[in-house]
């Protein structure tokens, strides 16, 4: 059984771009993976285009997940439109709370993302694989480390099959928070997800934004780079590579690439571990 791997895309906002996209996912397909998600704009905004990328892969012959945000939404919305991703064939979701519009109060029917996974498993049963997210370095807005692994444990609870991690390029903080997740009883498979380093500013920037801890010697290393694209991204397949290794070793179950709708980093990374030819 070769090890698995996915991967993850953002929905094409142009024609370009949506060729663009169907090219890097023929490429990527050349890696098997397990399934292949599409993400979810904040407030729903991309939903339309979420829908129409998992489509596409499911018409390729892939299997798709899609992401599922319940922020703004009611029950009857996301009633339909699980209907709807029934009918397309979609047997996996990646279930999240979604961030929250500037301006945004609380309310809405769905405050927590174990609400909604909650509520799928009261509508459809066992019909998805239901996917979480899950934070080794703590969710930016919770309120303690303790906090955020038991809002971690409440979604298992609810009916969570897997989750997968925000990026990090701390092993240590991955295995800490698995360790963690046990000795609370929670026995489902946590994947790592993995962010190849394509460039140094915008990695920063999302970083910063997402509450990924980039290590002070990386974050210095790509600095001294300045604007050498290419020594960046060779600086970076090691880093991951590197990583991926640690993770494996350690037992993580599988990988899960946020592609960044590209394919060159992924697919070199996955060279380096012996998972394609």
């Amino acid at each position: 059984m070769p090890y698995p791997i996915s991967v993850e895309f953002f929905p094409a906002k142009t024609p370009e771009g949506a060729d663009k996209l169907r090219a890097v996912r023929q490429q990527l397909y050349a890696l098997g993976p397990q399934f292949c998600s599409v993400t979810y704009g904040a407030g729903g905004s991309t939903q339309e285009g979420t829908f129409a990328a998992v489509r596409d892969i499911l018409a390729e012959g892939q299997s798709a997940a899609s992401h599922f945000s319940c922020i703004g939404a009611t029950r009857d919305s996301v009633r339909a439109e699980l209907a709807q991703l029934q009918t397309m064939g979609v047997q996996r979701l990646v279930a999240l709370r979604g961030d929250l519009p500037s301006g945004y109060g609380v309310g809405g029917e769905f405050q927590y993302a174990s609400d909604l996974v909650a509520f799928i498993r009261a509508e459809t049963g066992s019909s998805f694989h239901i996917e979480v997210a899950a934070y080794p370095e703590v969710h930016p807005q919770a309120r303690s480390p303790e906090a955020d692994l038991q809002a971690f444990a409440t979604k298992v609870r609810a009916g969570a099959d897997s989750a997968i991690t925000q990026y990090f390029f701390n092993a240590d903080a991955y295995f800490r928070f698995v360790d963690d997740a046990q000795r609370l009883g929670l026995q489902v498979p946590i994947v790592p997800g993995i962010m190849p380093i394509l460039g140094a500013t915008q990695l920063m920037r999302f970083s910063d934004a997402c509450g990924a801890e980039i290590p002070r010697w990386l974050r210095l290393r790509l600095q001294g780079f300045g604007d050498d694209t290419a020594s960046i991204r060779a600086f970076g397949l090691d880093v991951i590579t590197t990583l991926c290794e640690q993770l494996r070793r350690g037992g993580a179950p599988a990988l899960h690439f946020y592609t960044m709708n590209q394919s060159a980093a992924t697919l070199e990374i996955c060279r380096r571990l012996g998972l394609r030819d």
